[in-house]
């Protein structure tokens, strides 16, 4: 945004520099009105023209700002859903490492349980096996 006032403040003051250059000008040169209107009307074709030509470079190099912009949001966006996918498989593929611990873990109780039981109905003093 501040780019855009600095170039308002520059075409107004290109502006009004022109008219009042051109102003000077007619107010010092001896010539005949008819002259004058030509001289007046010149300029104010060329101030037209540059105003025109001004705006139109700023149009164009605002034209450019909103494409890279909208390339750089484009880039973010792929890269953003690159690094979800990426975490997403991450996060399955702990999910089922945890689970396959877990059901590790589960037949490993489920055995020695079934040991202490069997010890158990033999009369046999059961130990309840230290886990590490």
């Amino acid at each position: 945004m501040s780019d855009r006032d600095e170039f308002g403040a520059f075409l107004v003051g290109f502006i009004v520099g022109g008219l009042a250059g051109a102003v000077a000008a007619l107010l010092l040169a001896p010539q005949s009105g008819e002259e004058t209107r030509a001289v007046i009307k010149e300029r104010s074709i060329e101030l037209r023209d540059r105003a025109a030509a001004e705006a139109e470079e700023a149009w164009k190099r605002a034209e450019e700002a909103a494409k890279e912009a909208r390339d750089k949001a484009e880039k973010l966006a792929i890269e953003a859903r690159g690094k979800a996918d990426e975490f997403a498989h991450q996060a399955i593929a702990q999910g089922e490492e945890i689970t396959l611990k877990a059901r590790e873990k589960s037949k490993e109780l489920a055995e020695s349980a079934k040991k202490v039981v069997s010890r158990a109905k033999k009369g046999d003093s059961p130990e309840l096996p230290v886990e590490a």
